[in-house]
């Protein structure tokens, strides 16, 4: 019986020390993972377009300059960087308005929570506008980005330019 309770309460220490580290670590995953992202792509977000252009893979990076466009001029542009760090993949954004004007004090982080063939899953892990952001690539000419604010999630549909 004493064996018992021993092997519980290390049991619970391990979930509480433990555990959470290994839940705060993102999937494992590299840039090489994701060079499918690469190329240019513009769609339509309903009220204007929405272009992002992906450069490969390079230095342990991977990025994309987006530019959003409505009634013939520029609504916004933002930056995304996708870095490797710890075996897994860190994701950054920050947004301008027209002017330069940052939308935000600082870009928001988010961690790599899943990365198969042509899709990619990230999960915020700072303050900011989304909760979960992910890409995929369903045809060779088609790109989705895969957004999530709070509950609300909505796919916008892009292709190769």
């Amino acid at each position: 019986m004493r064996s018992t309770r021993v092997a519980l309460c290390a049991l619970v220490l391990l979930s509480v020390f433990l555990l959470p580290s290994v839940a705060l670590a993102g999937a494992e995953g590299s840039n090489s993972d994701i060079a499918w992202m690469t190329g240019s792509w513009k769609g339509s977000t309903g009220n204007g377009t929405i272009e992002e252009n992906w450069i490969r893979p390079d230095a342990g990076t991977i990025a994309s300059l987006v530019r959003g466009t409505a009634d013939g001029a520029m609504n916004m542009i933002e930056l995304i960087v996708i870095e490797e760090h710890e075996g897994s993949l860190v994701l950054r954004l920050q947004q301008w308005n027209p002017g330069f004007e940052p939308r935000s004090e600082n870009a928001q982080e988010m961690e790599l929570v899943s990365v198969g063939e042509n899709e990619v899953q990230f999960k915020a892990t700072s303050e900011g506008g989304l909760t979960a952001l992910g890409y995929s690539r369903p045809t060779d000419d088609t790109f989705v980005i895969h957004v999530q604010f709070g509950d609300n999630k909505i796919d916008i549909p892009l292709k190769a330019q």
